[in-house]
């Protein structure tokens, strides 16, 4: 299988391939080193760009370093992330792709601090965000949680400045 880097629509630059991919193939495997979540917001603290692949739980992170670095995120991708049970991760096609078109896969991010990970992806189903569903709700729900809370603030400071 052949992959290349070259200029994206979706992202400065995104991953391709140069051959037609089966439905179910191995596309690329996501390596780098294994660290912890810990070690990597501390790596990455100032730095606007990561690599990162969270496994299991999200405590250990693939500081990815290789090919598979370059596949943007779209909310229709063309290819899924699987871990399997030695800690690798395989980017595996969804459906037959054509030889010359830009692999993506759903990130279903669930961590980003303030980052709103805006999606660019123009997918006809675009979520407007690389987040996943459930992470879009709590963060919803957190916001609506922290509005009513200032809500009930401003209240109390109103009466107490009658």
């Amino acid at each position: 299988m052949g992959l290349i880097v070259r200029s994206s629509a979706i992202h400065a630059a995104g991953c391709y391939t140069t051959t037609p991919v089966r439905k179910g193939e191995r596309v690329a495997e996501y390596t780098g080193r294994h660290i912890s979540k810990d070690e990597a917001d501390k790596l990455y603290v100032d730095s606007p760009v990561t690599y990162l692949f969270g496994l299991g739980e999200g405590d250990i992170v693939i500081d990815g370093f290789c090919t598979a670095m370059f596949i943007n995120h779209s909310c229709d991708g063309n290819c899924e992330t699987r871990e399997d049970d030695d800690g690798r991760v395989w980017v595996i096609a969804l459906r037959d792709i054509r030889a010359e078109t830009e692999i993506t896969y759903d990130y279903c991010l669930y961590d980003g601090g303030d980052d709103p990970c805006t999606c660019y992806c123009g997918a006809s189903n675009c979520r407007g965000s690389m987040y996943s569903t459930g992470e879009i709700r709590r963060r919803k729900a957190e916001a609506r949680k922290a509005a009513k809370k200032r809500g009930k603030r401003k209240a109390v400071k109103t009466r107490t400045q009658r």
